[in-house]
Order: C-alpha cells, then structure tokens, then sequence
C-alpha cells in the first residue's frame, strides 16, 4: 500500500530523465513543489500498461479499471484500494493518534510452571532490556502459590507487573499478599495491572466456560486493585483474535468487554471515570503492518467514543494498549520465519502508538521458548526502539491517506460489531449463546480458504517449505495453555505426518524448459509433506522412463511445447511402467495435454490442501479418498 503524500503536504519533485548526468554526491537540495507531482490519468496511464503487460488487463479496457484489478478486500468486507489519495479523506476526520510519549514499554511474556526458572528469565530480561513483566498465573502458567518465588528479587515499585490469570481473584490475592510482604513507601511500579479478564479466560476456555459470575470476580479484583494502587482489569481483545477473528471482530469483542466491565464496576461503587481509569487494553498486531497501525488507531478513537457516551471528562477518555505479536500468524514449521513476521508486527505496534509491546519468541509454537528465543524477542523491541529511532517520531503514520482511510473504515465495522455483541445482550451472552462465536466461525473458513489456496501465502509452511529441517526442541507447555487457532494448521497436520514415499517428477526436456513448473510443484508438495525424486534433463519418453523408479504417483513437468508434442506418451508410458495416478503441473487442454489423460492437474489459484490430500491419498492406494 503506498500514500502519495506526506505529514508536511509535499511530494517528491519529478525524477530527473534517465539520460541526465549524475547529481553531485553532495549536491544541495532541492526544493520541493506543494501538490501532486502526477495527476491521477497520469497513474492510471501507468498501472495499465503494467496490467496489460500482465494479461490482467485487456487492450480495450479503459485505464481506470486498475482500480478494480488491484483494490483488494479485508476479512472484514473493507475495500483497501491500491493508492491513497486526497479524496479518500475528503469527509473523514482524523482521530486515533497515539498519544505515548517516547519509547514503547518492552514487556516479556512468562508462562513457565516452573518458579525458579520464570524467577531466573525475568532477572535476564530485566537486565537486558525488558521494563515490564507479564505472567501468566493459574492454568497453563505459574501456581498463584509460587508468584513470590517466581518474582525472588523483583522490585515491584520498579518494575510494571500485569497478570493474566484464569482464576482471577486467586491471582490477584496471591500477587497482593506479596506486594504487602515486600511493601515499598513508592508503591506498586505505575502500569502495574491485576489483569482479571474473566470474560476473556471464557472465551479461550481457560475457566470453565460459565460467563457467570464474572461480574462478582471483576469487582473483587478490583477492590484489591485499589488497595494496592494499581489497575485491575485487562480487557485482552487477543482471547478473540486467537480463536481466528478478524481485526473489526478484535475490536468489537474489547468494546463489548470493556463496556461490560465499566457497567459492573459503577454497579460495585466505582464512578465511571475511575472505573475507566483500571481498565487497560490488548490487543495482537500481525504482520499486516498497515491493517495493525489502523486496528490500534480505530481501537483508541472507539474507546473514546464508549467513555464519551459514558459522560467521562475528555482528558481521561484515553486507552492503555498492550500490543503483543499473533500467535495465530506463527509457524511451527521453519520457525525462523517467525522473527521476521514477529519484527514487522512489533514496528507496526509501535507505529500504530501502542503503551507496551510484547514480542513473542520465535519458538513459541514449539513449547516453552529457550534462553535464545528470549533474547531475540526482547532484541526485537531494542533495536527497533535505538537503531531504528522509530519511538523518535509520535505519529509516523498520521496523515498517510491509505491509514486514515483504513482506520476509519475498520472504526466503523468494528462499531457494527459492538453494536450485534450489544444487541445480543453483551459480550456475556453473545458468548454463551454462540452468535459471537458463529461469525468468528465464518471469519475462520473464509481465512482457511485463502491459505488452502495460498492467496495468503505462509513463508515456510505452505511457500517455500524445507522438508529436510530438523525443529529445535523445546520443553512443552503446561496443561491448560491458551487455545490458539494457527492460520497454517492445515498444512501443519500434513507435515506432522509426512508421506511415506516421494511423487516422481518427470521433468520434461532442458533444466531451462522444466525449471518453472518443478519448482512449481515440487514446493507444492512439499508444503503437504510429500518428497519428490525429479528425472532431471530428459529428451525423450525413454530418458524419462530411465529415471522412473516405480512410484503410484508422477507428476508431468515441461513446457507446453513439450506437453503436446510428446506428453500423452509419456502419460501412457508411465502408467505402462506402474504409475497409478498422474498429474500435470499446468493446465489441461487442447495445447498440452487433454484432460481425459491425466487424474490431477496443478497450477496457481489450486486449491493446495485438497490437490495434497487427493496426492496422499493417491500414495497410499486410497485415491477415491483424498478430497476433504
């Protein structure tokens, strides 16, 4: 996504003619002219003759139809068109900019049972960058009986806390007898949060599932909360982007469960201000950069609007945000794909103007992350923070016509679904109905369809996997741990299984000729776990056949040349010399190779998992079973 102005109201000055002299390595700079250096024909102009050059678009279609071939649509129904312009925001108003000043909060994530080795990674996190501690207490994480040993050495009045627990009131009551026992004239470290969320632990099942009784537990927390000075709530809007929803659903969820939160603390006593001033927010920033700077805009403008309508004072409308990097997006396989997804979500947070940001470690999906995997998340927010200057800048996407674009429509369906979750009877009984949970379920297999057809390619995993790595070990993760729906766990099922023999590859003529289309389907299949023996250079059906070794399954690889020139002897040959089930890597047709020849084709746009599935199966013996 590009934006064809700056925060300063300039555009570049026209690029100087490709047969102009060099400019002075130290030349003076120029100055630059105010308004758009090309008119809008003048990039229709352009990205069409690019299309045409494509065969996305023909030679008779007008120019502006780029803008139908390259606008794409969100999960959420939202059109991202591929420039920004002026006229996007002409009756838009601007709201949502980050208000942190300064670096973001390097909060570290600890969920290890074991209290002395969480007590040993906070000491190394807090010496090496790390500013605020987040632990998980209760099931899948530390007993609430030994947060003192897993907190042996922490000054609580300096470092920030936040739990998140499945038994809140527990949580809260074993955090507070500690915090009492180590009691410092400054109190507890500001951004310190008892974290109850109990509506969230319902969502990921974490509690029991009831959603009764959750008001009792908030205002329990928060009675101890004000005793000790500190927050109370954490409204963790990541319980529904785990279980696959989409960024409006994110944020329609933390707007219901905020309200509700805000509602039970007036009834406990609390005036509305100061129940807005426990609450904090969560939320997960992904590796769609632009799509999390407008999810953490549109999160704070929405919230405002909430406190606004709940008449609170303007100069404490403001939201805590606590952005901490998918696990959804993460990757088992090739799991050092993830620091990249994981650096681009951690800037994007920042960007987007998160409080504190929480870098998963590359590992995560694995089990329990090792001492490397730390290092290499907390380094994340390090070098983006003091090499990369990017907390230098308050607003770097302020004014960027595409952002503002998208935070406003993403505001807008996100305030749709606040509005259902309301009309349901709140974010309680959405959840216990299941109508929050059906849409989520439709958000999930529309999403699932996209990855199955890798028009939302996962690096390692479904593009590019390597079938030879050997995975680190990690220790695994303790019972109860948050339930996480992986965007790549279709592919991750094939590969946790691998096939027991390969598809042989018959490569059709020169490396030159071939090489596409086997590089094509041989990380096709790679992607479902299945090996391929290629034949090589071959001239002819008799050096193909040379190569071939016996297996149920071949796949066809050449030019279309090839293909109807010899390719439906070869099919004969092949299935002559054993092979049960041939596929072409291409499409079928008069110019290559007719249909009725093969029992499988693959190309771009196929649906991967099913064509893997019908390959297995076809490996097997069990062909008639592959399709799911």
């Amino acid at each position: 996504m590009t934006t064809s102005g700056t925060t300063s109201g300039t555009t570049p000055a026209d690029p100087a003619p490709l047969d102009a002299p060099p400019a002075e390595p130290l030349a003076r700079p120029v100055a630059l002219a105010p308004g758009p250096a090309h008119s809008r024909d003048e990039w229709e102009q352009a990205a069409a003759a690019v299309l045409r050059k494509a065969r996305r678009l023909g030679a008779d279609d007008p120019d502006d139809l780029v803008w139908d071939r390259l606008t794409t649509t969100t999960l959420d129904g939202i059109a991202i068109t591929p420039l920004g312009t002026p006229q996007a925001l002409a009756e838009l108003r601007t709201a949502g900019r980050p208000t942190r000043p300064g670096e973001w909060d390097v909060r570290g994530w600890f969920a290890d049972p074991d209290p002395t080795r969480t007590a040993t990674d906070i000491a190394t996190d807090l010496d090496n960058g790390v500013t605020s501690l987040w632990l998980q207490v209760g099931e899948g994480g530390i007993a609430p009986g030994d947060l003192a040993r897993a907190l042996t050495g922490v000054l609580l009045d300096v470092a920030p806390v936040v739990l998140q627990a499945s038994d809140p009131v527990a949580a809260a009551e074993a955090f507070a007898a500690l915090a009492r026992s180590t009691a410092s004239t400054r109190g507890l470290a500001e951004g310190s949060n008892l974290g109850a969320d109990p509506l969230g632990a319902a969502a990921r099942g974490l509690s029991t599932g009831s959603t009764t009784g959750w008001d009792d537990a908030v205002g329990q927390v928060a009675q101890i909360a004000t005793e000790l000075g500190c927050r109370a709530v954490v409204v963790d809007a990541t319980a529904a982007h785990d279980l696959g929803a989409s960024d409006a659903q994110e944020l329609g969820w933390s707007l219901a469960v905020g309200a509700a939160y805000l509602r039970s603390l007036v009834a406990a006593g609390y005036g509305v201000a100061d129940a807005a001033g426990l609450v904090d927010f969560r939320f997960a920033a992904t590796d769609e950069q632009f799509a999390t700077i407008a999810k953490l805009r549109a999160a704070r403008r929405l919230w405002a609007r909430v406190l606004e309508l709940s008449e609170v004072p303007g100069d404490a409308r403001g939201q805590r945000q606590h952005a901490v990097t998918s696990r959804p997006m993460m990757t088992k396989y090739d799991p050092w794909v993830n620091m990249l997804r994981t650096c681009v979500a951690a800037f994007a947070a920042g960007v987007g103007g998160a409080d504190a940001v929480t870098v998963l470690p590359f590992d995560v999906r694995l089990g329990l992350p090792d001492a490397f995997g730390r290092r290499v998340a907390r380094n994340t927010s390090a070098l983006l923070v003091h090499e990369s200057h990017v907390a230098r800048v308050a607003d770097p996407a302020g004014g960027a016509y595409a952002v503002e674009k998208l935070t406003d429509d993403l505001a807008s369906a996100a305030w749709a679904e606040f509005d259902r979750l309301e009309a349901a009877g709140g974010a309680a009984a959405a959840l216990a109905d299941g109508s929050f949970g059906a849409r989520v379920g439709a958000v999930v297999d529309e999403r699932d369809g996209q990855v199955a057809r890798r028009r939302r390619p996962l690096t390692g995993l479904s593009e590019f996997p390597n079938l030879a790595e050997t995975l680190p070990e990690r220790r695994p993760y303790a019972d109860g741990a948050p339930a996480v729906r992986p965007y790549g766990r279709a592919f991750e099922a094939l590969r946790d299984e691998p096939a027991a023999q390969p598809v042989f590859l018959a490569t059709m003529g020169t490396v030159a000729a071939h090489t596409a289309r086997a590089s094509f389907a041989t990380n096709l299949l790679a992607a479902g776990g299945v090996p391929v023996v290629n034949a090589g250079r071959t001239d002819d059906v008799e050096s193909v056949l040379a190569a071939y070794d016996g297996q149920p399954v071949a796949c066809l690889a050449g030019s279309d040349a090839a293909y109807a020139a010899w390719g439906a002897e070869l099919v004969a040959a092949l299935r002559g010399a054993g092979a049960r089930w041939v596929v072409l890597a291409g499409t079928a047709g008069e110019k290559t190779i007719g249909a009725d020849l093969v029992d499988d084709t693959c190309a771009l746009g196929v649906d991967a998992l099913d064509f893997l599935r019908r390959t297995r199966a076809a490996l097997t013996g069990a062909e008639g079973e592959g399709s799911a």
